[in-house]
């Protein structure tokens, strides 16, 4: 087997259901978190502290806000040996989830790893938040 020098790129994708326990420590941690980012980058203008504000607020109004604020993608590659991270995207919703329901289906291969229910005639999209980075 020989080894290239050119690089190569591999798209990884994850889709988790995560299910909230405690959204006010959820939403806490999220705060904190925001608090620290502004706090450790210095920043005092007014329009640093309009995106704190605005940000502080989602967190607030939606736990899957709150959710993707502290999950980063470059925590979950760092320590892998012989991969930097090029790009990364990701995104949090509030979803109807009973893993018992007769129609709920994992993705099947060639729908880009959709899991969910399915044709479950809700708009998901009206009912929570999505938040992609």
């Amino acid at each position: 087997m020989s080894t290239s020098k050119t690089p190569s790129f591999v798209r990884l994708r994850v889709e988790m259901v995560l299910e909230i326990s405690d959204a006010d420590a959820l939403t806490g941690t999220a705060l904190e978190s925001i608090a620290a980012d502004f706090t450790a980058s210095g920043a005092s203008a007014d329009a640093s502290a309009e995106e704190r504000t605005h940000a502080e607020e989602t967190v607030r109004e939606d736990a899957a806000e709150a959710l993707a604020s502290l999950i980063d993608p470059f925590d979950l590659v760092s320590q892998v040996p012989g991969v930097e991270l090029a790009q990364a995207s990701w995104s949090s919703e509030t979803i109807d989830y009973d893993p018992d329901a007769e129609d709920w289906a994992a993705g099947e291969d060639g729908d880009e790893g959709y899991y969910g229910i399915e044709d479950n005639e809700t708009d998901d999209e009206e009912g929570g938040g999505k938040t992609e980075r």
